[in-house]
């Protein structure tokens, strides 16, 4: 197919690459050409609209809502299929939706669990939200990265990725509590992460991060996370549910994104002390 990828960050360059190894016809599009260019795949476009024209699908991957907007609000559709994959909650993927819709083209909201090592084994899930007969159509596109994996409406898509980060987010944060008081205690920190893994596998992922406190190249950095608290608990507040645990949370990653905001989200651990 041809398709147009708009955004060239960490994630977005894992997908360019997959899908220009899949033979898809590629063109990218990113705020930054140059970066796009240094892929060494597909055709880079000069603007949005000339990445768009054309294309069968139309996905796009960027850091926030205000992105979302900025990238996609001007477009003018051409009854095609805009997979939109970025972490924005689910507001702005239903005002997206509903002018692609008046104007004939559709919108599946497709956010994806698992960073760049996922994407580069073809093994990240992707949660699909929208019209069943759009999710089948982008099913052999989003193949070429992942396992895509139907939910049901937008609205439960960006709200499973939300949920799921939120997760992420309180996990990691417990790690380093008890990490940083083991340490304290005069506990081998080794000993005391392999007992904590056999709790909870994904934590095996950041055990650089957490043991050695490396916290540079970073895989999800801390603004991201206290971005996507808040998102989440706007979710769950808006429904009525009391979330203590995520505001506790966010509020302990957005002291440490004070000094550490574009470092890997581990960083969360400084505030312990050593």
């Amino acid at each position: 197919m041809t398709v147009a990828l708009l955004g060239t960050g960490k994630m977005g360059a894992a997908i360019a690459r997959r899908l220009a190894a899949a033979g898809h016809d590629l063109v990218l599009w990113n705020r930054t050409p140059e970066r796009a260019r240094e892929l060494g795949v597909g055709r880079v476009a000069g603007s949005v609209e000339e990445a768009v024209a054309g294309a069968e699908i139309v996905m796009s991957i960027v850091y926030d809502a205000r992105a979302v907007l900025e990238v996609l609000g001007p477009v003018r559709p051409e009854g095609q299929l805009f997979v939109e994959m970025s972490t924005a909650g689910s507001d702005v993927e239903e005002q997206l939706a509903e002018r692609l819709e008046r104007e004939g083209s559709r919108l599946l909201t497709a956010p994806i669990l698992g960073s760049v090592p996922a994407i580069e084994q073809g093994g990240a899930l992707i949660l699909a939200g929208g019209d069943p007969e759009a999710f089948e159509m982008a099913r052999p596109v989003q193949d070429a990265f992942g396992q895509p994996e139907y939910v049901g409406s937008r609205r439960a898509a960006a709200s499973l990725k939300l949920l799921n980060n939120a997760m992420l987010g309180v996990v990691n944060l417990a790690a380093a509590e008890l990490l940083a008081a083991g340490e304290r205690e005069g506990l081998d920190s080794r000993t005391l992460f392999r007992l904590l893994t056999r709790m909870v596998p994904y934590l095996q992922a950041r055990s650089r991060s957490l043991l050695d406190r490396d916290h540079s190249a970073p895989m999800f950095d801390l603004d991201a996370i206290v971005k996507d608290l808040d998102l989440a608990l706007g979710a769950g507040h808006a429904g009525g549910a009391a979330m203590p645990v995520a505001a506790q949370a966010r509020e302990l990653y957005g002291l440490a994104a004070d000094q550490h905001g574009r470092e890997e989200m581990t960083a969360v651990i400084e505030l312990f002390g050593r």
